[in-house]
């Protein structure tokens, strides 16, 4: 298979480009294209064969579950209460069997965003999608490409990184073509990701919402708008939002955190390795990020997949303040350093 790479104006997303990937969406194929999280896989989340075209392409195990995107949400629907719709969110009751309230606030307040919810699932979400639970993992992304391609094929989405499982995610076409070139069907390039990270995660069943993966909208940001949050995943059981296995995230170049970057730069050094060295400032070479959260969470991946593209032996990254604004950059520097 050769994989079609498509360029795509990433504001204004031209009518016949979109029409392309949505006929290999309609098809069963794949088609991996910009959010404005990271770069996403898509396949009809509806469709059994086609979603199983996910985990071949990326290698990914059958215990992650995926998560479906939608383009728009329900108005005057009676799960929905009146004082919370939102405009232009319509599918979520296509694969969801409730909308909670919680849920109704959360999405009012952070959709279309970087904001995924965890609701019980309708019986047409194949259990694939959802590692055989009785919960889909929703979001309405905020990215003209994405959301016309979602409302071209007329299905939702599965879609993961578009990237081979447990690897670097990608913020560029170029790193979705390293990773999956010819293993999938289309590649719309919209140029680069502005968020640079996964979205955040909350399951939304419970009494109290709970994080299950940190990511761009925090905690404090979370507790704004429904108070009490809990954060982190109960042990064993099914996975309800993917994210969750220890190593993920990872270069192929061994990855070293340390609360000294300098300092560990010059241990590795010592023993014989190539080492090049972040400090919190995302220093090196002609590149420097400013220590802002946000900022450093953008440009991360792409550092990583460039660096990964030298010839080191270990890349050492000193860790950031353990601050709420830094829950998700810490999350997955701590899951890309993990061993196996």
């Amino acid at each position: 298979m050769n994989t079609v790479v498509l360029k795509v104006d990433p504001a204004n997303p031209e009518p016949d480009v979109i029409r392309r990937a949505a006929d290999v969406i309609r098809a069963g194929g794949l088609v991996a294209f910009p959010t404005e999280t990271v770069y996403g896989l898509g396949a009809n989340a509806l469709s059994t064969d086609a979603v199983s075209g996910i985990f071949t392409a990326k290698g990914r195990p059958a215990t992650n579950p995926l998560i479906v995107h939608i383009s728009g949400m329900v108005r005057n629907h009676p799960q929905v209460p009146q004082t919370h719709t939102v405009p232009d969110v319509s599918e979520v009751l296509n694969v969801a069997s409730a909308w909670p309230a919680t849920a109704a606030r959360l999405a009012a307040r952070f959709w279309p965003g970087p904001l995924t919810l965890v609701v019980p699932k309708r019986d047409n979400v194949p259990d694939i999608v959802t590692a055989g639970g009785q919960t889909v993992a929703v979001r309405c992304p905020n990215h003209p490409v994405a959301r016309a391609l979602i409302r071209a094929a007329g299905t939702p989405l599965a879609a993961p990184s578009a990237n081979r499982s447990t690897e670097l995610s990608p913020t560029r076409a170029e790193h979705v073509l390293k990773s999956l070139n010819g293993r999938i069907d289309l590649l719309l390039d919209g140029g680069p990701c502005s968020g640079g990270l996964e979205s955040t995660v909350v399951d939304v069943t419970a009494e109290f919402p709970r994080v299950l993966r940190p990511g761009l909208i925090t905690v404090p940001m979370l507790e704004e708008v429904c108070g009490r949050v809990e954060f982190g995943t109960a042990s064993g059981g099914i996975a309800r939002a993917p994210g969750q296995m220890v190593k993920h995230y990872s270069p192929r170049t061994p990855l070293v955190l340390a609360d000294d970057a300098d300092a560990e730069h010059q241990r590795l050094r010592e023993g014989g390795f190539r080492v090049i060295s972040l400090g919190h400032d995302l220093i090196y070479a002609y590149k420097s990020i400013s220590g802002d959260p946000e900022e450093y969470a953008a440009d991360l991946y792409a550092v990583l997949h460039e660096l990964d593209s030298g010839q080191y032996d270990r890349i050492v990254i000193e860790m950031p303040p353990d601050t709420p604004e830094w829950a998700a950059v810490r999350d997955r520097l701590t899951r890309a350093a993990a061993h196996e």
